[in-house]
């Protein structure tokens, strides 16, 4: 009989790594989701240890705190002589999320980026695709190409067909300007569901590949509750969720005025939220309905969406959300601002910003 038998997955052992290696693993995660609270990551790795054991009689906690301090991840220089994270572990923190959100990403097919420009791109990629009518001379790989005619036809009788040809993807050296905003309400991490650490670890990934990949593009990042403000790259990992209602408006109005110094003629907005506006600023006071799709603040979103699509800067809505009410206004929001809009679970947004970016960045011919 045919058919499949399946047994509980054993993990293979991870030989290769060090008992650092894997306790630091573990340990950055944590310090995430506790907002960069290192004595409060230690705790909860001390836990986890004591529950499944992480540690050995070779290497223990006091062993791995030793190292963290010895390869400068953290230092006793908090305020009351508290750890406290060191540039190094920031940076390791970026890395590691561009490493696990982007290095996920399969290859785009060629021809899936649509573009209204014509001929061929500026600036040559690592990307290769099969020959397509109307490629030049110079565009094909020409070691790629050979290689694949001895595979296909042999050594003996050298032949070389046209299926045999690779080309040589190429953009082109479009500079953009993003500004990248995250909802900090409290509904972020409301029923038990932390989706503020995920949205922060997309924002290092992504502030990690456009400074390293892309140095000459922008990345500007804000967060709103009640009120937005901006914040830098190296604030990301402190970041935490607020007893905030969602003013979406002030968010897009920061936005607008960051974008407005950005010499750039490439410009975008991400809105990474679970929630509808709720709340909108009145001179000094702030006018709020937890309720949502209130039809006064309902205005004044739509009104500048409706600045922004004519001022050609496109919004992109990451929701995390599902609910009904959520899509209806997420769907009058695109519409006035001909932006896009995506309904993703936690573990999709990573992705879906990614694929976002580079589609709107670069023009794959």
């Amino acid at each position: 009989m045919l058919g499949y038998r399946f047994s509980k997955y054993t993990p293979p052992p991870e030989n290769d790594k060090s008992d650092f290696e894997k306790l630091l693993k573990i340990f950055m995660q944590l310090v995430l989701i506790t907002s960069g609270n290192v004595s409060e990551a230690l705790q909860w790795l001390t836990e986890v240890d004591r529950q499944y054991g992480l540690t050995n009689d070779n290497y223990g906690m006091g062993d791995f705190i030793d190292d963290l301090k010895k390869k400068g991840y953290i230092s006793e220089d908090g305020p009351n002589g508290d750890f406290k994270l060191n540039a190094k572990t920031e940076q390791s923190l970026r890395k590691s999320a561009l490493e696990e959100i982007f290095g996920k990403l399969k290859k785009s097919k060629g021809g899936e980026h649509k573009t209204h420009h014509s001929g061929r791109g500026d600036e040559p990629t690592t990307d290769r695709r099969d020959y397509e009518f109307g490629d030049t001379l110079e565009q094909i790989s020409v070691t790629d190409s050979l290689k694949n005619a001895q595979i296909n036809h042999g050594l003996d009788n050298f032949l070389m067909t046209e299926d045999d040809l690779e080309v040589m993807e190429s953009e082109f050296k479009t500079q953009t300007s993003t500004v990248l905003m995250i909802d900090v309400s409290h509904s972020m991490i409301l029923y038990g569901e932390d989706r503020i650490t995920p949205a922060k670890k997309v924002a290092m990934a992504l502030a990690e590949l456009i400074t390293k990949k892309y140095p000459k593009d922008t990345l500007d990042i804000l967060v709103f509750g009640n009120d937005a403000w901006q914040i830098e790259i190296k604030d990301l990992p402190y970041l935490e969720v607020g007893p905030y209602h969602t003013n979406t408006v002030a968010g897009l109005e920061l936005a607008m005025d960051i974008l407005r110094r950005r010499k750039n003629s490439n410009k975008q907005i991400f809105m990474i939220t679970d929630g509808k506006p709720t709340c909108i600023k009145q001179g000094i006071r702030y006018y709020k309905n937890s309720f949502g799709l209130d039809p006064k603040i309902l205005k004044q979103t739509l009104n500048l969406a409706g600045q922004l699509r004519k001022i050609k800067i496109p919004v992109t809505t990451f929701m995390i959300a599902t609910d009904p009410y959520l899509k209806a206004f997420v769907r009058e929001f695109t519409k006035a601002n001909n932006g896009n809009a995506y309904y993703s679970s936690l573990k999709g947004l990573g992705n879906l910003v990614f694929e976002d970016f580079r589609k709107n960045r670069r023009k794959n011919l």
